[in-house]
């Protein structure tokens, strides 16, 4: 009875150890895939109310001179609030003259107001303290033949200045411009447009940011509100086989990608064209390169991988960039 229990619980051992060992191999497969994920990251900007970055209220005056805007000067000893002037009484025809004069200069700007709110024009936000704010996401997939461009987003992160409204606008002009620049390795592509108040904005900012950040293993070159980091290159032998061939090692294979995600939070109303060719693609990175200081509150450009050497799969891009597209 006993030499049957052991015959029968030793081809149970002998699988149970098998499997162990493959599962073993292929979680420690998993981490070694994870660790050569590094990422770069460029950006800045803040979430400051725009009354007091942009917009400057303006001052009417009636024509030809007129009324002083604060107490104790021009007309009336003292009393010097321009409405109350024209019901004060200067006297005579010059108190009839000069309530016409105010009666214009207000309707001038009731018209002038009436004029903006209907056609459209933003300039009233400024007054708002909690005004609409657009924030972009676009994500672009390319063939990892294309190192060009890691060396060129690795440039833009050391000289960018991201610490300025107009250094902001630059990078995201000259990372569209060397996207458009590289279209025959275009592959994937995918983004959209979110709306948020002033006050929500930065949250959902942060929150895409966040979510794209934690696909990296590591941050090996960094540039945020002009704090330029880099991590030390490690020194490690190249993976089995390539030893034999060292053409492999400048030599990409044809499931090997790069991922470029661009965000931009800006004042206002802003969206990009959903992203189904590379017309659309085209399109969207024509937008999102031209958006002026003006309205630019925030942006963040990360791609990854970065460090010379490290590869993302195509199991990589379907495990965490499930929403790309084909273009």
């Amino acid at each position: 009875m006993r030499k049957k229990l052991q015959q029968t619980i030793k081809p149970l051992l002998k699988t149970f150890f098998v499997l162990s060992l493959v599962l073993g191999l292929a979680l420690s497969h998993a981490d070694g895939a994870l660790a050569a994920r590094s990422g770069g990251r460029i950006g800045g900007g803040s979430f400051r109310a725009p009354s007091s970055r942009t917009y400057t209220p303006r001052t009417y005056a009636p024509p030809g001179g007129g009324y002083a805007p604060y107490p104790g000067g021009g007309f009336g000893g003292g009393f010097g609030f321009p409405f109350l002037i024209p019901f004060w009484g200067i006297g005579g025809g010059f108190g009839g003259l000069f309530s016409i004069l105010i009666f214009l200069a207000i309707a001038n700007f009731l018209v002038q107001s009436f004029r903006r709110v209907s056609s459209g024009e933003t300039e009233e936000v400024g007054y708002s303290s909690n005004p609409p704010v657009s924030v972009t996401r676009l994500q672009v997939g390319l063939l990892a033949q294309a190192r060009g461009l890691q060396a060129e987003l690795n440039h833009i992160a050391e000289t960018a200045d991201t610490n300025s409204p107009e250094g902001r606008a630059e990078i995201l002009q000259e990372t569209s411009l060397a996207l458009l620049r590289h279209p025959e390795y275009c592959v994937y592509a995918g983004g959209g447009t979110q709306q948020a108040s002033l006050n929500s904005a930065e949250a959902q900012f942060n929150r895409l940011s966040l979510a794209e950040r934690s696909k990296f293993s590591e941050e090996t070159l960094t540039n945020v509100n002009n704090q330029l980091k880099a991590a030390r290159a490690k020194d490690a032998l190249p993976p089995a086989g390539e030893l034999d061939n060292p053409t492999r090692l400048i030599t990409e294979g044809p499931g090997e990608y790069i991922i470029v995600t661009l965000l931009a939070a800006t004042l206002g109303k802003f969206e990009i064209p959903t992203v189904n060719s590379a017309e659309d693609l085209r399109q969207a990175l024509r937008q999102i390169g031209s958006i002026t200081s003006e309205k630019l509150l925030a942006i963040e450009v990360l791609w990854t991988p970065q460090a010379e050497g490290d590869t993302l799969t195509s199991d990589d891009v379907l495990a965490e960039y499930p929403d790309l597209r084909l273009v």
